[in-house]
């Protein structure tokens, strides 16, 4: 927590107003109001995060100060003070959009922790709305989300690429980095967008059929030829032809693809008539074709003629900035898919999140997020049930010590310190005491605040 949220404390008691205040200023920015109308006012001219507000004011009551501040600003959190004997209607405070309530008299933990939560729910509010609204803006790129440098880059290729309609295009990148969505985006972009974007997976095709399905064969051709059938580079022609795990392409059927790019023409299995074909070529794969070259197993010539224009795109580990965004766009497709209302994960999960390697990428976070949310039953996506290698993950960097307040920061500094000390001392505590330069009681005492936090 931090300075940033400002908490408007309303009740007409000043001890009151002055406890609070002292409860909370330490962390937050507090304001404070004694009547209804004042905070009426404050809520007009002021950005709030939160408000406390007593339920018994007089002139303007409780009741009817929330739903003037709600109309102001409903994404406003509301908290209701009020004695045990009116507790009926505090829930009917919160039926009218109330966040909760507190009843007095009432200790510095459980408005502590109430204010936490409030402010928590507000932050992933806040949070979810700027994503989607980035998704939103990302939309005209298919599926591909990002923000990252690394991300807009490969927009702006994508955008100059698809001025160019009939260069041919070499996607690379790990097996899930999106390179079927950038081929997409690049044909949705192009001049044949009205035309068709043909899918071939080259790995998914047996040896002995994978020219029958690029160049299509004539009836009687071969055995189980029953008809003649139409090849990926006749119906793509105008369009854009996909050839997904181009490295697996069979070697003798890299030379006919060549010829094919370079001629502009193919011949059915079992004919003789060359048939014109006009499809721009995006190729894509996950291994090196240089080295794939240089051992013999890729022909150099084809090579040079996919990779006119390369593109090469980035693993989830380089740009881990896009996560939050990824985890969003996810969330609310599967929200949809299981008629789900999940909100996302707290900030320490997604911290695990963005420091895992993701070998899988994109397409693993994809899977997790649909586990997640087919199977959740809370309200917030529980770290618990992230897999362990996830688990594991070292988030703790020093870059993260300033997502923190200078008391949380020392105190994760003094904790750590410590302990260090102990395992130093081969568990005692009191050799620990005595390396610190302290009393074994305040190594304790040390111990136990930290424990609390």
């Amino acid at each position: 927590m931090n300075k940033n949220y400002t908490i408007l404390v309303v009740d007409d008691e000043k001890s009151i107003r002055d406890t609070v205040r002292m409860m909370l200023q330490e962390d937050y920015k507090v304001i404070t109001a004694k009547t209804g109308r004042e905070a009426v006012e404050i809520a007009k001219k002021k950005p709030l995060d939160l408000v406390l507000l007593d339920i018994r004011l007089p002139e303007l009551d409780g009741i009817e100060t929330l739903k003037t501040i709600k109309e102001i600003d409903d994404s406003i959190d509301v908290i209701m003070i009020t004695a045990v004997v009116t507790v009926g209607t505090a829930v009917q405070a919160m039926k009218i959009g109330a966040y909760d309530y507190i009843t007095k008299p009432f200790d510095i933990d459980s408005i502590q922790s109430i204010v936490k939560n409030a402010l928590e729910k507000r932050r992933l509010s806040k949070e979810n709305l700027y994503l989607k609204s980035v998704v939103e803006a990302e939309r005209g790129f298919e599926k591909i989300v990002g923000q990252s440098s690394l991300i807009k880059e490969i927009f702006s290729l994508i955008e100059d690429v698809s001025d160019n309609n009939s260069s041919t295009v070499l996607i690379t990148g790990d097996s899930g980095t999106g390179k079927e969505l950038v081929a997409r985006a690049i044909h949705n972009r192009s001049g044949r967008k009205d035309h068709l974007f043909v899918t071939v997976n080259c790995a998914a095709i047996p040896e002995n059929l994978i020219e029958s399905e690029l160049f299509g064969h004539e009836k009687g051709a071969f055995t189980g030829a029953m008809d003649r059938r139409i090849g990926k580079f006749e119906l793509a022609s105008g369009g854009t032809l996909f050839l997904d795990e181009i490295s697996t392409l069979p070697f003798p059927m890299q030379a006919k693809l060549l010829r094919v790019i370079q001629e502009k023409e193919v011949e059915r299995v079992g004919g003789s008539k060359l048939i014109p074909v006009d499809a721009r070529i995006i190729a894509a794969t996950n291994n090196n074709l240089k080295e794939m070259v240089s051992k013999g197993d890729f022909r150099e010539d084809l090579f040079f003629r996919l990779n006119v224009i390369p593109i090469n795109l980035p693993s989830l580990k380089e740009r881990p900035e896009d996560i939050p965004l990824l985890i969003n766009h996810f969330l609310n497709i599967f929200n949809k898919k299981f008629n789900k209302k999940a909100k996302g994960f707290q900030k320490d999960s997604l911290q695990k999140l963005m420091a895992y390697d993701w070998p899988g990428n994109v397409r693993e976070l994809e899977n997790l997020m649909e586990r997640l949310v087919a199977l959740s039953k809370e309200e917030y996506l529980l770290k618990e049930k992230l897999p362990s290698e996830i688990l594991k993950t070292q988030a703790g960097s020093k870059e993260d010590l300033f997502d923190l307040s200078l008391k949380e920061a020392s105190q994760r500094f003094e904790s750590d310190f410590i302990k260090k000390a102990i395992q130093k001392a081969g568990g005692s505590k009191s050799k620990a005491a005595e390396i610190l330069g302290i009393h074994r009681n305040t190594l304790f005492t040390i111990e136990k605040k930290n424990k609390s936090n």
